[in-house]
């Protein structure tokens, strides 16, 4: 009996190696198709639309914003960005800054937090000039 337990686990040895040897070659086929089938596909990358490079705004273009965010303030009082950006022709994005300088002098002010922020002209500049 030990001389046929021992054909016996020769022969499942050899039957495991030859398995492990079967993975093996279909894994490298498997592989070898995957890369040659990206080697196929692939096309040089694609330059994709890259978020605009800011530039600098120049300090009048800022005043100029300023200004005519200031008129639709006082023309809109209590009114969001998102009602005065159309208004300037901006959107409410590119008015953050001008509408902090507005807050800044102390020509503006906001009511309200985020996307929920109203703004109204101070009461010193809220009557027209006479």
């Amino acid at each position: 009996m030990t001389n046929h337990s021992v054909t016996l686990g020769e022969q499942i040895e050899k039957l495991v190696r030859e398995h492990i040897a079967a993975c093996r070659v279909s894994a490298r086929e498997a592989v070898d198709r995957a890369f040659a089938s990206a080697d196929a596909r692939s096309k040089p990358a694609a330059l994709t639309k890259t978020s605009r490079i800011g530039r600098r705004r120049a300090s009048a273009e800022v005043a100029a914003l300023s200004e005519r965010l200031y008129e639709a303030v006082c023309a809109r009082p209590g009114e969001m960005m998102t009602v005065l950006g159309p208004v300037v022709g901006a959107c409410p994005r590119e008015l953050h800054r001008p509408m902090a300088v507005l807050k800044d002098a102390g020509r503006v002010r906001s009511v309200g937090q985020r996307h929920m922020t109203r703004y109204f002209p101070t009461l010193g500049d809220a009557a027209p000039a006479a």
